[in-house]
């Protein structure tokens, strides 16, 4: 397959937007959610949403499956989940002659869209076998490992409040998310929406407006746009800057930051402003677009001290003040 793309910014920005018209027959607000989980989704990689419970977190990846038409399965996790619940296990199973044979059957991971229901809740040993999946896109079953057919994404949702019967995901996991998007609470407006749509007769019915092989040729267009040396020396120098032990790294950092960004924090938000360019119906990656995708980027990549959780310092805090400096970086 070529990596050209076969799409203009035209019919890229038609699809998008149809997409994000049609998830919003279902998702009242939340255009940020919406317009952050198709940018993971357009890329290839992978969101991670957090939100209390009931605003709608599980219904917008559900919708989204339905407007892309792909193959798509949900897992509810509970802490009783084994890795072959995921990953599919082998069976014996009678031929036609009757004769015992041994068939691999294939699990949920097996789909193009894969939503992870509160994902926090399954342990560490079946969050391996989803590490496996999310990174190298391949599964593994005893010795034999199968490949997964692009586009794969997982879409994983949690419960900041409740945190019994949870298990934090590792760090290495939180890496491999190319964005956190928090789901913040309806407004009094949107609520009213809400119920309107949700406590009468009339119901929306989505329709398929793309399909598997329009998201990546619109991932392969993302991935040739040019980014101006500047900026991505802006975000490099922001990167290092979020670790403690860096000369340019800022107060907050210094005092309330243990360990900063990954390389893959740089890499989210380069493809990241990408997309929110395209998205915008523009070719050209400005610092407004690295300023507007840098939170979802970097929020779940700092690890706070003690002295940051204690006095209740936010990571998007951290990232603020990052972000103030981009442009005295960039000179």
């Amino acid at each position: 397959m070529s990596d050209q793309p076969a799409i203009t910014l035209e019919q890229f920005h038609e699809s998008a937007s149809a997409i994000m018209r049609e998830v919003g027959k279902i998702i009242v607000g939340q255009d940020e959610v919406i317009k952050f989980v198709l940018i993971c989704v357009i890329s290839g990689n992978h969101a991670l949403l957090e939100g209390v419970p009931g605003l709608g977190k599980t219904t917008l990846i559900r919708a989204l499956a339905t407007a892309l038409r792909l193959k798509f399965s949900r897992i509810q996790f509970t802490p009783d989940m084994m890795p072959a619940d995921v990953t599919g296990t082998t069976v014996m199973e009678e031929n036609e002659e009757g004769r015992r044979q041994f068939r691999f059957q294939e699990g949920p991971l097996f789909a193009n869209l894969v939503l992870a229901d509160e994902i926090n809740r399954a342990t560490p040993k079946t969050q391996s076998a989803l590490l496996e999946a999310m990174q190298e896109k391949t599964i593994t079953v005893g010795n034999r490992t199968y490949k997964l057919e692009p586009p794969f994404f997982v879409l994983a949702t949690q419960n900041p409040l409740e945190m019994e019967g949870t298990y934090p995901l590792p760090e290495a996991q939180l890496d491999r998310f190319m964005f956190r998007i928090d789901v913040s609470f309806p407004s009094s407006e949107e609520l009213v929406s809400i119920l309107t749509r949700t406590t009468g007769s009339l119901s929306e019915e989505l329709s398929s407006v793309a399909d598997g092989e329009r998201i990546l040729e619109m991932g392969r267009l993302a991935r040739n746009i040019p980014v101006a040396s500047h900026v991505m020396e802006a975000v490099a120098r922001l990167i290092v800057s979020s670790h403690p032990d860096h000369e340019g790294a800022t107060e907050k950092v210094k005092r309330y930051v243990r360990y900063g960004s990954s390389p893959r924090g740089a890499q989210s938000m380069i493809l990241g402003a990408k997309l929110n360019a395209l998205l915008a119906g523009r070719f050209n990656v400005s610092f407004d677009d690295v300023r507007a995708v840098a939170k979802a980027s970097l929020r779940h990549r700092l690890l706070l001290n003690f002295e940051g959780q204690a006095e209740g310092i936010t990571t998007d805090s951290v990232v603020e003040e990052l972000v103030e400096r981009m442009p005295a970086i960039s000179r």
